[in-house]
């Protein structure tokens, strides 16, 4: 059979432009790709806020650390207590130290007055020894015996006085010396002194009490005297808050509670004493109010309070715990 040359070549021409129209649509090889030289970079992303303007959330500065703070009264209370403990003024240092005695049974506040013992002025001296025999600290015992060998008469009394509290028989010595002119183990410092004894101003630095013995008030004493000779009712009233301390009578509760705002500072330091005294957690927020006082003796002596009686609430909230749980099946 002879084949036309002519179809074939047809044929031919058919088969090529087929192919070629088929090959993209196969493979990679004709499909045009753009160099990374002949990419154009992609646009910068759109700012938030205009040029030259500050950002509209600026991100928030690292907060300074903060200090600690007291948070609750109690460790507010301390912390007035442990300044003046530490403070320049010897007057604020006594009487801080001085109603430490209000707070029994605590280490924190017997180690600050035992401390104050060796402190450079005696009223500080004497007002750290009176706090140890009010709190009871028979630990501090050994340290009273040292502290009735100072050489000033104020710090020994104050030191007699509180082993007398605790029961404790060598303060005989300082009273035998008083009496006697000389302790029964030799010569003491006291009698050397005597005059002192017949001063005024120094008998109100040794201390007093309301006609019933002798009590040292250390470096508030003076100030009370002076505070007496403008005002003969004060004293009186003081004297009526301290008597009361020992009253079961509800009702007292009341009327100390009102005292501690009256017009006499004398008085407001004395019923919060016996407040504290009394041992009745309830009249924590009326004590509370007085450790901002401006009056450095009613401000010690509120915090003292806030102290001791905060412990008497917390125990016995333990202690209804403690029964709850037991009757509990």
């Amino acid at each position: 059979m002879h084949t036309n040359p002519n179809l074939l070549r047809i044929h031919a021409l058919v088969l090529v432009a087929g192919w070629l129209l088929l090959t993209p649509l196969q493979g990679p090889a004709f499909v045009w790709q753009p160099t990374a030289a002949q990419q154009e970079p992609a646009p910068p992303p759109s700012p938030t806020t205009p040029p030259g303007q500050p950002p509209t959330n600026p991100p928030a500065p690292a907060s300074p650390p903060r200090a600690k703070t007291s948070t609750t009264p109690k460790e507010q209370a301390w912390q007035i207590l442990e300044d003046a403990c530490a403070g320049d003024k010897s007057g604020d240092r006594a009487t801080a130290i001085l109603v430490l005695g209000l707070i029994p049974n605590d280490p924190k506040s017997a180690n600050l007055a035992q401390k104050a013992l060796t402190d450079e002025r005696p009223e500080v001296r004497a007002a750290a020894a009176a706090a140890l025999g009010n709190m009871g600290s028979r630990a501090s015992i050994p340290k009273l015996k040292e502290a009735m060998e100072d050489q000033d008469p104020s710090v020994a009394l104050a030191a007699a006085h509180s082993l007398d509290l605790m029961h404790d028989n060598s303060a005989y010595e300082v009273y035998y010396e008083i009496l006697n002119g000389q302790r029964k183990a030799g010569k003491g410092l006291i009698a050397a002194q005597t005059s002192m004894l017949r001063d005024p101003k120094k008998m109100a630095e040794f201390g007093f009490e309301e006609g019933i013995g002798f009590i040292p008030f250390a470096g508030i004493g003076w100030g009370a005297i002076k505070a007496i000779r403008k005002d003969d009712s004060s004293p009186v009233r003081a004297a009526a808050a301290g008597v009361l301390a020992r009253d079961p009578d509800p009702a007292t509760t009341k009327a100390l509670t009102e005292a501690t705002g009256d017009n006499s500072w004398i008085v407001q330091a004395a019923a919060l004493e016996a407040l504290a005294k009394r041992g009745d957690p309830s009249v924590l927020p009326t004590v509370e109010r007085y450790v901002s006082d401006e009056k450095s003796a009613i401000k010690f002596t509120a915090a003292a309070a806030v102290i001791h009686l905060t412990a008497i609430k917390q125990a016995g909230l333990r202690k209804q715990r403690v029964v709850s749980g037991h009757k509990q099946p």
